[in-house]
């Protein structure tokens, strides 16, 4: 996750990550990205059921009922042992979260228990009613996918009416206090409507738009072919780097960040070192404590039946399941070859990722390495930064 807005407009600073320790317990939710222990965000999809049939789908999710998913007692006990391990946040993803019948109780759990309750969701489900239930039961964040405007947005989604559904949840949402956010999945099919959909987000007052490369897993292996060429990645990025800086400097409050690609904030750090480069040490050092990509270390995932993942994307790889041993024990298993691996990356890396002078704050994505060359340790395929950009300095 790169934080355009604290890198470029100087909204997070080295200082406000060391007065909390870089510990994710103290750390405000806005800094989390900078903590420096293994106390991962844990993405838990709560159920594979979903009311659409999204083409990018990770969990290839339909709307049907699906056997052995997690019961609410192994659900407690697996909410109880993240809070015992002090881990910051749960996000309540799916399929679709909404349609969990204990979500409610779910959510009020982890927040008793201290561990931040925040939910992934098309939207379409929250009423007005349950927006104001989500809130009571201490719900702090909702994230609502918008894929563009309103037909672009049906299409990917399989439904007429999803876009309005999805920003009618968002309303109402914020209507409840809850903070807002809408997550946009970039391809070749709706990159030309990116700065629209940015616009429309800052418009509509909705405080965080977070951008994410696509991850070719679930059927978002059906349309790896969609994906953006270098070319149009690069052009995708300085797009939204000139917005973050024309909305900030026009008093717009809208945080935007990118996901599941780290050669943006190299090339954040490009335009600080060329823009502002008095600055360039404390953004060097923010990037630096945020590590590149985090699967295996900040963020894991735990799917609707209880398997262990590194990251929601790595679903064919298990881990363990938390109903044979506690989450804790899974995630800080010293002897797990692979998340050692996943956790000293720069041992691992091939090619131009491991050429690169850029591998402590970036790493690649492994997953779109092991798609496209069959070895998980080769160059990111979705690199779009010239050879002389990440060459190492002389």
């Amino acid at each position: 996750m790169i934080g355009c807005t604290k890198l470029l407009c100087g909204a997070a600073t080295v200082s406000e990550a060391l007065r909390h320790g870089r510990d994710s317990r103290k750390l405000p939710a806005h800094m989390l990205q900078f903590s420096s222990d293994l106390r991962p965000l844990v993405v838990w999809n709560t159920t594979n059921r979903c009311n659409l049939s999204c083409k990018h789908c990770y969990l290839e999710a339909e709307d049907r009922h699906y056997a052995n998913e997690l019961t609410n007692e192994e659900a407690r006990a697996f909410i109880e042992d993240i809070a015992e391990m002090q881990c910051p946040v749960l996000l309540f993803s799916g399929g679709e979260p909404m349609l969990r019948q204990d979500l409610l109780e779910l959510t009020a759990l982890a927040s008793r228990l201290g561990v931040r309750p925040v939910l992934s969701t098309n939207g379409m489900l929250i009423t007005p009613e349950a927006a104001e239930k989500l809130a009571e039961a201490g719900m702090q964040y909702v994230g609502v996918s918008i894929d563009g405007l309103a037909e672009t947005h049906d299409q990917f989604r399989g439904k007429e009416g999803a876009f309005a559904g999805a920003i009618a949840g968002l309303k109402n949402a914020e209507a409840a206090g809850l903070k807002t956010g809408v997550r946009f999945t970039v391809n070749a099919h709706n990159v030309d409507e990116l700065p629209a959909v940015i616009d429309y987000v800052a418009q509509a007052g909705i405080p965080r738009f977070c951008m994410y490369h696509l991850v070719y897993a679930g059927r978002g292996k059906d349309i790896a072919a969609a994906d953006t060429d270098l070319a149009t990645k690069r052009r995708t990025i300085e797009i939204v780097t000139a917005k973050t800086v024309e909305l900030h400097d026009s008093g717009v409050e809208l945080e935007i960040l990118t996901v599941d690609n780290h050669a943006d904030g190299i090339f954040v750090r490009k335009l600080v070192e060329e823009g502002q480069p008095e600055r360039l040490a404390e953004v060097e050092e923010l990037l630096e404590m945020h590590g590149g990509c985090s699967a295996g270390t900040k963020m894991s995932n735990v799917d609707p039946y209880g398997n262990v993942h590194p990251c929601q994307f790595w679903g064919h790889v298990t881990l363990g399941n938390v109903r044979e041993r506690k989450f804790s024990e899974i995630w800080n298993d010293a002897n797990d070859a692979f998340l050692q691996a996943l956790r000293n990356k720069s041992e691992h890396l091939k090619g131009r990722c491991g050429s690169c002078r850029f591998q402590s704050i970036c790493g690649g994505c492994r997953i779109r390495a092991e798609f496209a060359t069959g070895d998980m340790w080769e160059a990111d395929p979705a690199c779009y930064l010239t050879d002389e950009e990440i060459a190492p300095a002389h």
